[in-house]
């Protein structure tokens, strides 16, 4: 899919405070990045030759959303009409982790009824993002 019919999202809890809200972006734009490399662009040099890592190549709206609204919309998510858009969460159990095992040995254990989702990454048809959080405002 060409990128002028891609958009991705962010949709982050506004209740949070701030420093998780800001730990919970990184971490879903790391993981997008992850599973998306092609929307990162190339290197790019400045004036004076200094090299600077490519970013994405389009922008990424940050959303405000609450507990129950992500979770709803990762619910819809989990669908077939949305199968084909790249979804990462970010939930309580991941925040609440201090390595990766004991982060995979505790979602084995949580039932996805369970899950607090703190923020969610959504990148796809531009025309289904828009469907699914074109009423979310920005986050603030």
């Amino acid at each position: 899919m060409e990128n002028e019919n891609l958009k991705c999202v962010m949709i982050l809890d506004e209740t949070l405070p701030r420093g998780i809200i800001a730990n919970a972006a990184a971490i879903l734009g790391i993981t997008l990045g992850k599973k998306l490399p092609a929307i990162v662009g190339q290197s790019v040099a400045d004036k004076d030759g200094n090299e600077h890592e490519g970013i994405i190549t389009f922008p990424v709206s940050i959303l405000a959303g609450r507990k129950e609204s992500i979770k709803s919309l990762r619910q819809k998510l989990f669908g077939a009409d949305f199968s084909d858009i790249v979804t990462v969460d970010f939930s309580d159990v991941a925040q609440g982790c201090k390595t990766y095992s004991e982060y995979i040995d505790k979602m084995a254990d949580a039932p996805e009824s369970a899950l607090a989702y703190f923020g969610i990454a959504l990148c796809g048809d531009k025309k289904k993002i828009n469907r699914l959080t074109g009423n979310l405002p920005l986050l603030k």
